[in-house]
């Protein structure tokens, strides 16, 4: 298990990750801190309050998401897999063309 060193609301904090997570986990420190970020300069509130805060806005994201008023991601993921049947299907025919 790895450790790495990320910074959030002026704090450093040590997490432990696989190496196959690291990205994973950059990417999502970098959307706290864009949301501790944004919702700091509206609301000019800073610390604990910031943090939840911001918590509750990205849960109520996540809840909306989830409940449907976003993205159907099952739905996408069985889409994409269709279309890559039907692009394999077609390539297939066309190899065997040369």
């Amino acid at each position: 298990m790895d450790h790495l060193d990320v910074m959030l609301l002026g704090k450093e904090y040590r997490v432990s990750c696989t190496p196959e997570t690291r990205d994973a986990l950059l990417a999502t420190v970098a959307y706290l801190d864009d949301k501790f970020r944004e919702l700091g300069a509206k609301s000019n509130a800073s610390g604990e309050k910031l943090a939840v805060m911001t918590a509750l806005n990205i849960a109520h994201e996540f809840l909306q998401h989830q409940r449907g008023n976003g993205f159907d991601i099952p739905g996408v993921k069985r889409r994409i897999g269709l279309m890559k049947a039907r692009l394999d299907g077609v390539l297939a025919q066309q190899e065997r063309l040369f």
